[in-house]
């Protein structure tokens, strides 16, 4: 029997060569791919500034950093993400805390947010930034949180690592509202690299903040130095940096794969569509669908009605990997991990997150995916939930 993986990249024989053509350059690293990669995904997302970075994990922690996150800060995210964008903080040393999801949506509850950032300001304890998270690849509701954000004074970090390619009120995400947008390029993804990331800005002197920490604060442009280059092979560290830098062989793959990035998505919203009509009459809820924005469909997550139907998810899950279906959870609220229960989390803390994760499954979706595929992942699922 075929094994059906929850998600799966798709390289062509463009992209491999790309790669080889890369291979076989004077560059293997800081070239000129990575800039061309830089302006072109720039281009298509209408900002102003990309920097490239070895992963989008490696993009939250540098962009924290630039946006001045530091041991006194205080940064709020969603707890229904991927680790990385709660660790980001930590990493710069600052404290974290969650706001509630929307239970439709399963991104950052405006609502929540508001009611928290009203009793933050009687207490003194605002946030620094703030990290929605474009769960699945639905753009959050960034409008709002930018009126929030002018109110109370922080800045906006976009976890856009499942949305390269979304948009959001007729533009593409990581173009307006945010301070700075993050995205991945992780094998899953839309757009791959193998691992990657990118940051998006349209502020400049944060731009080169960016450019700065992926590369160890090292600077060699003389009107950056405090003291004149002694030769051409000058250079000062003017910062604490890292090393974060993408290869030229990763942006060569990125670069081939973004040219075809409409396609890309444009598949997955065909399977997305098809689920749609395929799983209509089962116990389940579906994706929302929002008319002011685009979901790039990274993930198609589905959640088990308990008022229809008796089935258990973990049953329900077993069912369809022993069927080889490669379905999967995301995410395990972040803090319910030990680590962040032992900073003074526990159950019961954010209880729309929760109960969205007791009854949540992410079934298969990728572009290569055949009809044939997904006709076999809804009548596993069928069989799963009816004979509970």
């Amino acid at each position: 029997m075929e094994l059906i993986p929850y998600s799966c990249q798709q390289i062509t024989d463009e992209d491999i060569d790309a790669v080889v053509l890369a291979l076989r350059s004077e560059y293997l690293t800081q070239g000129p791919i990575g800039p061309a990669f830089e302006a072109a995904f720039a281009k298509r997302h209408q900002v102003e500034n990309a920097v490239a970075v070895s992963n989008a994990t490696a993009g939250l922690h540098i962009a924290c950093l630039a946006l001045g996150v530091g041991p006194d800060s205080r940064v709020w995210t969603s707890p229904n993400t991927f680790l990385a964008s709660a660790n980001c903080a930590l990493y710069c040393g600052a404290s974290i805390d969650f706001v509630d999801i929307d239970p439709a949506t399963r991104n950052m509850s405006i609502g929540a947010l508001a009611t928290k950032l009203e009793l933050a300001a009687d207490s003194g304890t605002l946030p620094c930034v703030v990290i929605p998270v474009d769960f699945a690849g639905l753009p959050a509701d960034l409008k709002e949180i930018r009126a929030l954000a002018d109110k109370y004074g922080f800045r906006i970090l976009q976890d856009a690592s499942h949305a390269a390619g979304a948009s959001y009120l007729g533009a593409p995400v990581g173009s307006k509202y945010a301070d700075a947008s993050v995205f991945s390029f992780h094998a899953v993804k839309v757009v791959t690299t193998a691992e990657g990331g990118m940051v998006t800005t349209n502020d400049r002197a944060l731009a080169r903040k960016l450019e700065l920490l992926r590369a160890h604060g090292m600077t060699r442009e003389t009107t950056e130095m405090e003291h004149a280059p002694e030769g051409a092979w000058y250079y000062e560290q003017q910062t604490l940096g890292f090393n974060y830098r993408l290869t030229e062989l990763q942006a060569a793959l990125g670069l081939s794969q973004l040219q075809r990035m409409e396609s890309l998505q444009q598949q997955r919203v065909v399977m997305a569509d098809r689920y749609d009509q395929l799983l209509a009459d089962l116990p389940l809820s579906l994706p929302v669908r929002q008319h002011d924005r685009a979901s790039a469909w990274h993930l198609y997550a589905i959640e088990i009605d308990a008022d229809r139907t008796q089935a258990q998810r973990a049953d329900v899950f077993r069912q369809m990997r022993e069927a080889k279906i490669g379905v999967n959870v995301h995410y395990i609220p972040v803090h319910w991990q030990p680590y962040y229960r032992r900073l003074g989390f526990k159950p019961g803390d954010f209880p729309a997150a929760e109960q969205y994760y007791r009854q949540a499954i992410s079934l298969p979706l990728f572009p290569s995916m055949t009809k044939l595929q997904q006709d076999r992942v809804v009548s596993v699922l069928r069989q799963a939930l009816v004979a509970a």
